[in-house]
C-alpha cells in the first residue's frame, strides 16, 4: 500500500526543541519525533509512507514571509508543503499571491494558534484570493489539546465558509473537529462537495464506530491519511483505518489516492 500522509508538522532544526517542548509540557502528550524534518522523514520511513504534506502554521503576522520562505526550500524528496498566512497580517491577501509564486500547495489556518473563526469576515478576500490561485485551505478543526483557550474552528463555522465559497477547496483536519464529531455528522458529513476531513491524530479520540458512520455519510472520496506527525505516530492511523471494514479500493482513496485528485484539481 501506498501512503501520502496528508497532515505533518515539522521545524528548522533550530527552533524544533523550544517548540517540541512547549507544546509537549501543555498537552501532556510525547511526541512521536523530535520535531525535526529529519525526524519526520524518519517516522516516514519507518512507516512506509513515501509522500506527506508539511503544514507550517504563522502564529503572529511577522512570521508569515520567513515561514513560507522556509516552506519552499524544503519541498522536494516526497515533501509537500502548505503555505501559511496569519488573519491579522495586513499583507495577508497580497501573501496569498506570493505562496502562489512559491509553489506551494495550499494555506494552512489554526484558529486556536491565530485567535479567528473561520466564517469571520476578515477572512472572506483571503479564500476569495485563494479561490482564484486555486489553493485549498486546510483547517485545524475542533479542540486542540495543545491549546489554551475557546474552540473556534467548529463544524457550524465551516458550513459557513463552504456555501459562501463553493469554489474553495476545504479540509477540515481532525474529522471536522476533534470531540464535535456528532455535529460533523449532523452538519457536515455528506452536505458539502467542497469539504474533506482528514484522519489526523483522531486514533486516540474518536471510537470506530463513529468514525465509520463519518466516512459512510461523507464518502470515502472526500477523507485523506494524515496523522498530525509528531502529535501521534502514523502507525495509529495507518492501524485505525486498516480495522475498518473498508474494501481494497476505499483504502487506497483515503490513503493515497484522494490525497493526489485534491492537488491536481487546483492545478
Amino acid at each position: 500500500m501506498r501512503y501520502f500522509d496528508f497532515h505533518t508538522h515539522a521545524f528548522t532544526d533550530q527552533i524544533a526543541k523550544r517548540a517540541i517542548s512547549g507544546v509537549a509540557d501543555t498537552s501532556g502528550i510525547i511526541p512521536a519525533t523530535d520535531g525535526t524534518l529529519k525526524g519526520l522523514r524518519d517516522i516516514m520511513e519507518e512507516n512506509g509512507i513515501d509522500r506527506a504534506m508539511l503544514l507550517p502554521i504563522a502564529t503572529k503576522p511577522s512570521q508569515q514571509h520567513t515561514i513560507n520562505n522556509w516552506a519552499s526550500e524544503i519541498m522536494r524528496g516526497g515533501l509537500f508543503c502548505c503555505g501559511t498566512v496569519h488573519p491579522d497580517a495586513e499583507d495577508a491577501v497580497n501573501e496569498i499571491e506570493r505562496i502562489c509564486s512559491l509553489g506551494l500547495c495550499g494555506v494552512k489556518f489554526h484558529s486556536e494558534y491565530q485567535f479567528f473563526a473561520p466564517h469571520e469576515e476578515k477572512m472572506f478576500p483571503i479564500y476569495e484570493k485563494m479561490v482564484e490561485k486555486g489553493l485549498f485551505a486546510i483547517f485545524h478543526a475542533g479542540w486542540d489539546p495543545y491549546a489554551r483557550g475557546d474552540t473556534l474552528a467548529v463544524p457550524e463555522s465551516f458550513a459557513v465558509v463552504a456555501e459562501k465559497f463553493p469554489g474553495l477547496r476545504i479540509v477540515a483536519a481532525h474529522m471536522g473537529g476533534i470531540y464535535l464529531w456528532d455535529k460533523v455528522e449532523e452538519l457536515l458529513a455528506g452536505r458539502y462537495r467542497n469539504i474533506w476531513f482528514d484522519t489526523g491524530v483522531v486514533a486516540r479520540y474518536i471510537s470506530d464506530e463513529q468514525l465509520l458512520r463519518i466516512i459512510r455519510k461523507h464518502g470515502t472520496d472526500r477523507i485523506l491519511f494524515g496523522s498530525d506527525c509528531p502529535w501521534d505516530d502514523p502507525a495509529h492511523e495507518i492501524a485505525m483505518i486498516n480495522r475498518l471494514p473498508l474494501t481494497e479500493n476505499e483504502r487506497e482513496a483515503i490513503f493515497f489516492r484522494n490525497a493526489d485528485e485534491i492537488l491536481t484539481a487546483g492545478s
